[in-house]
Parts: structure tokens; C-alpha cells; sequence
């Protein structure tokens, strides 16, 4: 793998980019440069049509996105075609959404290439969670509020168990969960499972800095009435603060 920022656009290089939650203005420089000098890129579903469009217009685009319920692309043959790609000596940007390394599978991406003897290097992105937070104002971590955060998802392999995204929770704790709007109502019951009150805050951002973008306010008790009242079914970004507060109330009644 290199880390060279100034990495020449070499023979046979996999860059693996995080196209960041939408907005091509939130792309690094170094996802700009590499999109620029690729010769052919493998994008996801949920990448806008401004950032492909920093690709020259000669460089080839392969949708390999996948749709819940119609996994036309499994990653064992995506691993497969962005090697074979960068074996013909070309510069291949596999282009995810938001950071390559959350919940992006990159390592069995970086493993099929050091498999084939590929140069590879992981060019990171501004994660949902980030974005959905600064773009509402919201700070993921707040002195006395919440000095923990934990990034989960409700979602999993085919024929794995659904993770238990909850776990984490505690006071002092913000969860920002991804892909979990078909795991609301468990979602909910898990947390206050854990203690969570309530009237805990939440936060739901939709297409997070996309033209489309759109944030609803509830507390968790109502969380999957709300995504339901507001027709939310697709991709959002639920955060969910526990606050420190609650659990001094709690121990200074008698």
C-alpha cells in the first residue's frame, strides 16, 4: 500500500476513494486528483453524478452499486473486476460513498488486491455521520453532554444475525447508526433496553447533503413512527445522543 500524497499516476494503481456523503464540494483534493487521472472507475449507487463527473470523459464508469433486496454486484466479484481492471495496467478509483473504511468493506477490497500483487491505497471521506452532524448544527461530542461516540449499523451480511448495535449505550454516549431504517422499532427497543430514556434526542438526516437532504427531530420513543410518518425508507443516518445529564437526575432523587 502507499501513503504518497504525490503518487504518480502510475501503472496498475487501485485507489480505493471516498467520495464522502454526496456533495462533490465535500470530496478531499486527493479524491479530486485521483478521480482526474482515472482510467476507470467501479462507483456505488449512492455517488452523485457531479462527483463521477471529475472523471475524464475517456476513463470508463462501471456501476457495481448494490440494492437492498437485489445484490446484482456480491463483493467477491467486485474484488474481481477492480483487480482485473488495475492487472491491465490501468488506474482504477473504486469511488464508495462517505469513508471507504466505514462499513465500505475495504479490507476484502485491499486484500484481493495485495492477493493479485496490486499497488493499493485507501483515499478516506467524510463519513454520513460527520456530515448529517455538521450540517444540522450538531456536535457529535459535547463537554458534560457526551464524551463517547460510537459509529454502528443495524444491518449485516447475508445469513449473519442482525448485530447488537445497542450494546454500546451509555451515558455520555452519542450513536450514530447507518443503514437502520428497516431495524427502527428494534432499533428503539434496544436502546431503551439499555437504560436510554425516552425523551432521548434524536437526530434523522436524509441524503445528507444532497439536493433531496432533509432532517427530522423526535425523541427515540417515537423514532419509528416519525421515519414512518415522513415516508423515510431509504438512506438516512440516525444519531442518538445519551446524556450524561440524565444519569446525574437520576442519582440525585431520593
Amino acid at each position: 500500500m502507499t501513503n504518497n500524497p504525490a503518487i504518480p499516476a502510475a501503472a496498475g494503481l487501485l485507489s480505493l476513494v471516498g467520495a464522502g456523503p454526496g456533495a462533490r464540494d465535500l470530496l478531499t483534493l486527493r479524491a479530486m486528483q485521483r478521480l482526474q487521472q482515472a482510467d476507470t472507475v467501479f462507483y456505488d449507487r449512492l455517488v452523485d453524478d457531479e462527483v463521477l463527473a471529475l472523471a475524464p470523459p475517456s476513463a470508463r464508469r462501471v456501476f457495481v452499486g448494490k440494492h437492498v433486496g437485489a445484490h446484482s454486484w456480491p463483493q467477491d466479484k467486485i474484488n474481481a473486476v477492480i483487480v482485473a481492471e488495475a492487472l491491465k495496467g490501468r488506474r482504477v478509483v473504486r469511488l464508495k460513498s462517505g469513508d471507504p473504511g466505514i462499513f465500505g468493506r475495504v479490507a476484502e477490497e485491499l486484500a484481493a488486491a495485495h492477493a493479485a500483487g496490486i499497488e493499493a491505497e485507501v483515499v478516506p471521506g467524510v463519513t454520513a455521520a460527520c456530515a448529517a452532524a455538521a450540517a444540522n448544527g450538531i456536535s457529535l461530542t459535547e463537554r458534560g453532554v457526551s464524551d463517547t461516540l460510537v459509529l454502528t449499523t443495524a444491518r449485516c451480511r447475508s445469513g449473519d444475525p442482525l448485530p447488537d448495535c445497542t450494546f454500546h449505550a451509555k451515558p455520555g454516549t452519542t450513536m450514530v447508526f447507518y443503514m437502520a431504517v428497516r431495524q427502527a422499532e428494534r432499533l428503539r427497543d434496544g436502546l431503551l433496553g439499555q437504560g436510554m430514556p425516552p425523551t432521548a434526542p434524536v437526530t434523522v438526516a436524509v441524503d445528507v447533503s444532497k439536493p433531496g437532504a432533509r432532517t427530522l427531530f423526535c425523541d427515540l420513543a417515537a423514532l419509528p413512527q416519525t421515519l414512518a410518518q415522513h415516508g423515510v425508507m431509504g438512506v438516512a443516518t440516525i444519531i442518538v445522543t445519551y446524556p450524561k445529564a440524565q444519569t446525574q437526575r437520576l442519582a440525585a432523587v431520593p
